[in-house]
């Protein structure tokens, strides 16, 4: 649905997308068979604009064609009974691999493609129809054969729906026509968070036409009635993953009770260096040279502060710990637990040895998100020069932040968070990550080595806030901030471990080849005997 390549394609709105960015670039870079398959947006992403009362505002973003080359061929999809002819864009100059963009022909089409997660649950339905149904008759328009589909996320998934109706086209009844298709789809899914397993009733997607012919018992035992797009593709594909082994656990058991479902391996994701590591950290680290990487990292924070006061007007002291705080605006994220007791945390903020910068988007409809942006500006007025929030966060942002700042700060409601890929974008430029034990950390983690965990260790656990806002204060007071104004060579030495375990082991190079070898892999035919017979 999203691909997070270049500032100027706004096709994407955040740490998925980013993340399916990273995965083109590598797949480009190691010369893997890949093409992509996503949508133009018309109006991107929304460009995040903070009102006088810290109320969010979305704005359209200019979408930059320079990158979009025509293909001859056109394909029809039928949304609502209505044909809605599409064009297929190709996306070139990117150092990635192929990426063909579809976009209605015809203006009264267009309120399909508005916007990334914009409207209604109709406009969605028909944006995925777009997606998985104009998907894989583009794929055959253009003469592509298709060894496997990967459906990243569920948005997809009736590009599986079309794949059946092909298969009975040909001959096949229902049950034949899911195991021809199902030899043929792979999926990951990426999150717990109940928002991102969408559900749709089963007599919108036949009004719509979505069900590419099938009937609504057909659709129900697929997906249910609400019809699930992460149950359907379970069913529908021969093998899925999580995106990190503890999110592997969580998937495994939040999807258990899923009948004829593929079985759900863990790959972790992995970040692009030759995007996201500072080219002056990466030399340093070739050369085994200290004062280099104090010169990088110095000059990676002068960069931050300077970029910060641009946008906010807001002037940090590069003397000072910084700890950065950037990523979607969501509840489970807890972006504000560092205030969780004020009194704490407040003569930190007000002496200047901590100063906080946040940055980060909500989704256009979520309005606790919101309140959560309104509350971190809030901070910024209250703490004056030690808080700031800088606005509309994006992947030269990203850049920006995960390079400059001093602490990169994660505190997810485990296990909420399925990886958090911004960690390893700046654990790869030396920045010491402090994290829950959620998403990609419990792999990573050298507690006091390369980093820090926050809270208990046991992973079993639901995370408590007040326990953990104790466990993060008892970090910044005891060990932390003794450590970044008192110890330089312990300083230096983590951020050296940092940046070696982040490139050796989290790195999108790494993660695409475990796409090849664990997920893309055709599944044995016992296994595939054995899943026919318990349906």
């Amino acid at each position: 649905m999203e691909y997070g390549l270049v500032e100027s394609l706004p096709i994407y709105s955040g740490g998925l997308g980013v993340l399916a960015g990273d995965f083109m670039r590598s797949a480009h870079a190691l010369s893997l068979p890949v093409v992509g398959v996503g949508i133009v947006w018309e109006e991107g992403y929304t460009t995040q604009r903070i009102g006088p009362l810290g109320e969010t505002l979305d704005l359209p973003t200019p979408l930059d064609r320079s990158h979009l080359v025509k293909e001859a061929p056109t394909v029809t999809v039928t949304i609502g009974g209505h044909e809605v002819p599409l064009c297929i864009w190709r996306v070139e100059g990117l150092r990635a691999a192929p990426l063909y963009l579809l976009e209605p022909i015809l203006p009264r089409d267009r309120w399909i493609n508005r916007r990334l997660y914009g409207g209604g649950k109709d406009d969605r339905v028909a944006q995925e129809i777009i997606l998985g149904v104009g998907g894989v008759l583009a794929l055959q328009a253009l003469g592509l054969p298709v060894d496997v589909y990967h459906f990243n996320e569920g948005h997809a998934l009736f590009a599986g729906l079309e794949l059946v109706r092909q298969a009975r086209a040909r001959g096949l009844d229902f049950d034949a026509a899911w195991d021809d298709t199902r030899a043929r789809i792979v999926f990951t899914t990426h999150t717990p968070i109940d928002a991102g397993n969408e559900e749709h009733d089963v007599a919108r997607l036949v009004r719509l036409g979505a069900n590419m012919g099938l009937t609504a018992l057909e659709l129900q035992r697929l997906g249910g009635d609400p019809f699930n797009m992460t149950v359907a593709a379970l069913r529908l594909s021969r093998n899925a993953n999580a995106v990190a082994e503890l999110h592997g656990e969580t998937a495994r058991k939040m999807w258990r009770h899923v009948s004829d479902a593929a079985p759900i391996v863990a790959i972790t994701n992995g970040v692009d260096h030759r995007v996201w590591q500072d080219a002056r950290v990466r030399d340093a680290i070739s050369d085994g040279d200290d004062a280099a990487l104090d010169s990088a990292r110095a000059a990676c924070k002068r960069e931050l502060v300077r970029e910060v006061a641009e946008r906010t007007g807001v002037v940090l002291d590069d003397e000072a710990l910084i700890i950065g705080f950037a990523r979607r605006a969501t509840a489970y994220k807890r972006a504000t637990l560092l205030f969780h007791d004020e009194a704490r945390i407040a003569p930190l903020l007000e002496s200047g040895r901590v100063q906080l910068v946040y940055s980060g988007k909500a989704h256009p409809r979520d309005f606790g998100g919101q309140d959560l942006v309104r509350e971190m500006v809030t901070l910024q007025r209250r703490f004056g020069g030690s808080v700031v929030f800088v606005p509309n966060y994006d992947l030269q942002l990203g850049r920006v932040l995960s390079r400059g700042v001093d602490v990169w700060l994660n505190t997810p409601r485990r296990p909420l968070e399925a990886c958090g890929t911004s960690g390893m974008k700046a654990a790869m430029n030396g920045v010491i990550n402090c994290s829950i034990l959620d998403g990609w950390w419990p792999e990573a983690c050298n507690h006091g080595i390369n980093g820090w965990a926050v809270g208990e260790r046991l992973l079993d656990e639901d995370s408590d806030d007040t326990n953990d806002a104790a466990a993060l204060y008892a970090l910044l007071e005891d060990d932390i901030l003794p450590t970044f104004y008192g110890n330089r060579l312990r300083w230096r030495y983590m951020m050296r471990e940092s940046i070696a375990v982040a490139v050796q082991q989290f790195s999108s190079d790494r993660m695409v080849r475990d796409y090849y070898a664990s997920l893309y892999k055709r599944p044995t035919a016992t296994a595939l005997k054995r899943r026919a017979a318990a349906r």
